[in-house]
């Protein structure tokens, strides 16, 4: 029973960001965005300070960033995508949701980066941004539907200069402490019986 719990709380720690991302989920080392049915694959670069290394949701500094949304369904090349950056004004991190998002009321007034809705017939779409400030801020992509009205979007936090709190990481070393007490407290009553 001990075991089986453990292991809950491990694997439920270690999907939390997945859960909880509002639209991006690390999987296999690959970043990728769910916009409704759609899905693409995200890389974020920052040339100027770390040269060719990639990243999901953490930038280590202010600057230059390239973010680039290669899109993993054909459709997502016929119909106009737009994405936006805010600053995480709602703190909820990897718990945001778009209708924590509708309730800003004025989203111009946080928004620090505006790209209009583009057909990207290439299903590639490369954004370049710098930062001036280190922060949370929220992704937001969306997209129509090829047939109907349907509009799809996105929300995903990132932070740029500063590193979130490693909670998968933390609940995992919890995890093992208490298995480990446990365990000492089991071979402990063994010990007291027998003498």
């Amino acid at each position: 029973m001990l075991t089986k719990t453990m292991l809950v709380v491990v694997i439920l720690s270690a999907t939390s960001r997945a859960i909880a991302g509002g639209g991006m989920i690390l999987s296999k080392d690959v970043c990728l965005v769910t916009i409704g049915f759609y899905t693409a694959h995200f890389t974020g670069y920052q040339p100027q300070t770390s040269d060719n290394t990639e990243f999901c949701g953490e930038f280590p500094a202010v600057g230059e960033t390239i973010m680039v949304f290669d899109y993993l369904h054909k459709s997502l090349s016929e119909v106009p995508v737009d994405f936006r950056i805010i600053r995480d004004v709602v703190g909820k991190g990897d718990f945001i949701q778009f209708a924590d998002i509708e309730d800003i009321g004025d989203l111009d007034a946080v928004t620090v980066f505006y790209q209009p809705p583009v057909v990207r017939s290439n299903a590639s779409m490369n954004i370049t941004y710098v930062f001036e400030e280190e922060g949370s801020y929220i992704g937001m992509v969306t997209a129509g539907h090829p047939t109907n009205d349907n509009i799809y979007t996105a929300v995903f936090p990132f932070t740029v200069g500063v590193r979130k709190f490693p909670w998968p990481v933390v609940s995992l070393a919890v995890a093992i402490l208490i298995g480990g007490f446990f365990l000492f407290r089991m071979t402990s009553i063994g010990k007291t019986k027998k003498a």
